[in-house]
Parts: structure tokens; sequence; C-alpha cells
């Protein structure tokens, strides 16, 4: 029996590749039921994690992507996806999402509230509700 190791918010990384070239296209996020629908529709599904929703890849743009296979890694923390993309995989009209070369430090902007977002936005509802809701 396969052990499909979630994240603590219920998540894996999906790392999608094409299933001829091996090219890199992408990485996203699943969940089980993104896995589920994946399984039953042979298309791919992931869990957006700004949206908090189920994304069916594909649905808006016209780029599916069908799922040759999916393997879990060795310690069960990992998805590949191998796919037949049928259209490009990246929501910029390129064919793979890994198209920036980081050849310099000094050029990388490094964005280190990403961490923290749901833990302001959580703080933000919480202060909302205790202003709508004061406590004596």
């Amino acid at each position: 029996m396969t052990v499909i190791r979630f994240g603590e918010k219920g998540l894996i990384p999906a790392v999608v590749q094409d299933h001829e070239t091996h090219e890199l296209l992408m990485v996203a996020y699943m969940n089980k039921e993104s896995i589920t629908r994946t399984l039953e529709t042979k298309e791919a599904w992931f869990y957006s994690r700004s949206r908090q929703e189920l994304w069916h890849k594909g649905e808006t743009s016209g780029n599916f992507l069908v799922v040759k296979s999916i393997k879990s890694d060795c310690d069960g923390d990992t998805i590949l996806l191998e796919v037949d993309p049928k259209g490009p995989a990246c929501h910029t009209g390129e064919r793979t999402c890994f198209n920036t070369v980081l050849s310099d430090i000094d050029q990388c902007e490094f964005d280190e509230l990403v961490e923290y977002k749901d833990l302001f936005k959580d703080l933000f509802s919480i202060i909302e509700d205790r202003k709508k809701n004061p406590k004596d």
C-alpha cells in the first residue's frame, strides 16, 4: 500500500513533467480531493493555495494536462505527474513555468513574508471579530 504524507495544511507538492520529453513543466499543490479527481478523470487537478479551492488545470485556458502516470517519491511526501500537455503549462503562456535563470544573488528579490501570510490573515480576522464583538 502506498502512503501519501500530506503536510500540516493537508497539501502535498506535485511536480509536473512532460511524459515524452521529461521536461519539468510546473510545480503545484494537491490535496486528497484533487488527487482523487485526477485519478478519476486522468486530467490534472490541483489545490490553489491563493484561492483556497480546487483548480482543474486548463478549465479556463483550455491548456489541459492529460495525466499518463502518477508516482510518489520514496518518502511519500511529493507527487510526480507525468503528463501530455495540451498547450502551455504556465499561466504566462510559456511551455514551462521554469524560464527565469537565477545567476546573480544581487538580482534576486526575496519575499520573506510569504510564509507569514496565513498568520497575518488569521490575525486580521481575529482583530475584525473583536471590533464587532468586543469583550469586557
